[in-house]
């Protein structure tokens, strides 16, 4: 009798009060590991924005490990859109890792409070494994979405408003995550691409960007007053104050790119700002064309007049 009470009030402590105190002292390990996880990833990968660009250059000391890593990787001009960018690539990672963390330790309180309550977990933990690697294989294109995201991320390969050119997509980027990176083309549509289909990028919208113009000429042109009146004119438009913010060099005459049989090409060049390069041709081939006109250079394009048969007789026209 006495052994049965013995073994009745062991029974009785060890389920009402040893269990529930080593489930709860693991809850509360798993908690405080979390915060001091999470606590960590804060600190190393958010800061406080800096909204200037002496700001910005005081506070580049202070910054966290992962804020001052994106800030070498990066090669921006502008110090404010680099810091804005930096600081959301950061925060997108922070919360990766605060998540990945987050569910290591989920599935870590489980397995031991089942083992606490004398629950056999080897076949979890092998069925866990089968389960695993059959997701590994059902979710490659998923994982490899993920992993080039990530690299994406950190190597500053494009951000939101940048111009990329992903292989049969170019446009403007409007969005990017670990899994999905979203394009607007030239026409409005958007596009979704997956980061793991991404072979390669063509970024048009880091660090600077160069207005490429080519100007037909025809054969019986004086090619250096040519490329003098080129140049003129590309200096006129860099004087121009609406133009003046979007160019950060001066034009450079290549000379003749190209000699055809009814034609000759002359290509000049100039250094602008990410972005700036389509709107500153577009001025440029005006103006350029403009000049040649005041100056008699002629272009390569039939020269004639519009013959006309009114009445039975034929007429002039320009």
């Amino acid at each position: 009798m006495y052994n049965l009470a013995f073994e009745w009030t062991e029974t009785n402590r060890h389920w009402l009060i040893e269990v529930p105190v080593r489930v709860v002292a693991y809850i509360v390990v798993a908690l405080i590991i979390r915060f001091l996880l999470h606590r960590m990833i804060d600190r190393a990968t958010t800061g406080r924005a800096k909204k200037s660009v002496s700001g910005e250059l005081e506070g580049q000391a202070k910054k966290p490990p992962l804020l001052r890593y994106l800030r070498d990787r990066a090669s921006a001009t502008n110090v404010a859109r680099a810091a804005e960018r930096r600081q959301q690539r950061a925060q997108t990672i922070g919360s990766v890792l605060k998540s990945t963390a987050s569910i290591v330790l989920l599935v870590w309180v489980v397995l031991a409070i089942l083992s606490v309550l004398g629950v056999n977990i080897a076949p979890f933990i092998a069925s866990a494994g089968v389960v695993g690697l059959a997701i590994g294989f059902g979710a490659q294109n998923l994982v490899r979405d993920f992993v080039s995201g990530v690299f994406m991320l950190l190597e500053d390969q494009y951000g939101v408003g940048d111009t990329v050119d992903v292989g049969e997509v170019i446009g403007e980027v409007q969005s990017v995550g670990l899994r999905i990176t979203t394009i607007r083309d030239i026409d409005g549509t958007l596009w979704y691409v997956r980061n793991g289909e991404i072979a390669r990028v063509g970024n048009m919208s880091q660090d600077y960007a160069v207005a490429r113009i080519e100007v037909p000429v025809a054969l019986t042109a004086d090619v250096d007053r040519a490329q003098q009146v080129a140049v003129e004119a590309a200096e006129d438009v860099i004087a121009d104050p609406s133009m003046a913010g979007k160019v950060i060099g001066e034009p450079e005459m290549l000379g003749v790119q190209s000699l055809a049989a009814d034609q000759l090409t002359l290509r000049m060049t100039l250094k602008t700002r990410p972005n700036a390069q389509w709107s500153v041709q577009r001025k440029l081939r005006r103006e350029i064309l403009r000049a040649y006109d005041e100056n008699g250079i002629n272009l390569p394009y039939p020269q004639g007049r519009i013959h006309a048969v009114v009445g039975g007789q034929e007429t002039d026209g320009a």
